[in-house]
């Protein structure tokens, strides 16, 4: 602990992972640090539903990138095995199309080249190629980019950036890029679902991202014991154990700029904290939190942002085992630019969707009753749609229908345990912008400097972490934010002591 920030009051919004990250990192750094969450649990999105001993991750449910998992654990002289078990998942994920196509995606890389190469003569050699590429892109992108936090324009003005310059010529669109490897759609899809992590489509999200590829068959796809949920709990002991006070089912109600701080205020109190950083959505503490005016931004900037999808879920505790579904399954219609259409361009619900299935018991017993599995359903639609009851009631047949036809699996007269989530509940539950799940879509003038940054604009008090702000979307994109505002906050405070003012 350097305890740079030894005598400084900061305030966190929201216990969501980035909001957790923050906490830990700041207090190890000396702050006094208070979280303050309006659920009665920690996690944000990444909750946790347990009834008649079903477990239901309701948020993420992948374990990509476990070299982040381990850089946060490691800041704190702690191992992810100190808190829960990992497995490497073989296969990754089964896909069924929905023309009555079926492959299992293979952990192997030349396993995986053999399955391209079944679909396309010469596929599998140009796979390796675009994995080759992927690995390059991966490391310029998360090196020399991700890693030191550039989130300001000013950050890209370096020798290091110059040197790079290779990488940014990946700006196309990621379908462009992949049909330069392959050309079966099939083969296609298999190399861009990837972006569903990060709420965007083939057509929209730039080439840079490759560098996913690279994270599924690169890297490995892993289950953490108990589910992601575990993760949460394991992260959040690694913050209380840093001193931070986390103070659950204490929404904040307002934030307010003051003379040498920012003040936080809930139902029954009124803190002002030297430093602040929301894990709320960007968009709600703009809008919601904040006084008018008190952010340094363009006139109908968030209403120009484009959100990533949200979804329509279903949480399923089924009686009776299921054999042909994977831990992760994918259910792909073989054309899906209708779906994407209807995500991004036209938004609609989908009349023929792609879509995804977690069956977590199928790994880990202990999530499920004996004789029975856990399911969960994710359909990625358009944020704003309105999900009444009778349109989700309507989706829901359409959607167990439709498992039946493709997989060959009906769920409909065995469920025992059901919940729903969609729309209005991301917007309503967790202040989501327009409902979507993930938040900011990264497309090029939503990535690197172009996010949202760390600092917000304008409040130099004041500061963003989470899936909106820079780095982005996904658990270990959250976790590594929290290090950079930490980064941010302890490098603003040094500044000012520097000149002689107060943190």
């Amino acid at each position: 602990m350097s305890g740079d920030l030894h005598g400084t009051s900061v305030g966190v919004v929201g216990a969501g992972f980035g909001g957790l990250s923050a906490a830990a990192h700041l207090a190890r750094e000396g702050a006094d640090v208070t979280v303050y969450e309006q659920r009665p649990t920690v996690g944000g999105v990444a909750g946790r539903i347990s009834e008649n001993g079903f477990q239901f991750d309701t948020g993420p449910s992948w374990y990509l990138m476990p070299d982040l998992f381990e850089r946060f654990f490691g800041a704190f002289d702690r191992e992810p095995s100190e808190f829960y078990d990992l497995e490497r998942l073989d296969p990754h994920y089964r896909v069924f199309w929905t023309d009555g196509d079926r492959a299992d995606v293979p952990a192997g890389i030349e396993d995986a080249a053999a399955l391209f190469e079944s679909y396309e003569s010469g596929a599998g050699e140009q796979f390796r190629r675009y994995l080759d590429q992927a690995e390059m892109a991966y490391d310029i992108g998360m090196n020399r980019f991700v890693l030191p936090g550039r989130s300001r324009l000013r950050d890209y003005v370096s020798p290091t950036v110059a040197r790079s310059a290779r990488g940014l010529t990946l700006l196309g669109t990621m379908d462009d890029h992949v049909a330069d490897y392959v050309e079966h759609p099939k083969l296609r899809q298999l190399l861009e679902y990837t972006l569903v992590f990060l709420g965007g489509s083939p057509y929209n999200t730039p080439a840079l991202y490759t560098l996913m590829s690279h994270v599924d068959f690169g890297m490995g796809v892993y289950y953490p014991a108990g589910g992601v949920w575990s993760v949460v709990e394991a992260v959040a002991a690694v913050t209380r154990n840093q001193g931070v006070d986390i103070r659950t089912e204490t929404p904040v109600t307002s934030l307010r700029p003051a003379e040498g701080g920012v003040v936080v205020e809930t139902d029954d109190s009124r803190v002002v904290h030297d430093r602040v950083v929301s894990d709320a959505p960007p968009a709600h503490t703009e809008r919601e939190l904040l006084p008018s005016g008190a952010v340094d931004r363009a006139d109908g900037y968030w209403a120009d942002r484009t959100l990533a999808p949200s979804a329509f879920m279903l949480y399923l505790g089924v009686e009776g085992e299921i054999d042909s579904l994977e831990h992760h399954t994918l259910v792909l219609p073989p054309d899906w630019d209708d779906h994407f259409t209807a995500l991004f361009d036209d938004p609609a619900w989908p009349d023929d969707p792609a879509y995804y299935l977690n069956i977590p018991s199928q790994t880990d017993p202990s999530v499920a009753p004996e004789g029975c599995e856990t399911v969960v359903i994710l359909v990625p639609v358009a944020p704003e749609l309105d999900d009444t009851e009778s349109m989700r009631r309507q989706f829901r047949q359409q959607i167990l229908a439709d498992i039946a036809e493709t997989t060959g699996v009906d769920l409909r007269d065995r469920i025992a345990v059901e919940h729903t989530a969609c729309v209005s509940d991301y917007a309503g539950t967790f202040n989501k912008q327009g409902g979507t799940a993930l938040g900011l879509a990264h497309t090029l003038w939503q990535t690197g400097p172009f996010r949202p940054g760390n600092r917000v604009p304008g409040l130099d008090r004041l500061y963003y972490v989470g899936g909106d702000a820079n780095p982005g979307i996904g658990v270990p994109m959250c976790l590594l934010g929290g290090e950079h505002v930490a980064d941010a906050v302890r490098e603003d405070v040094t500044e000012r002591t520097l000149l002689g003012v107060l943190p």
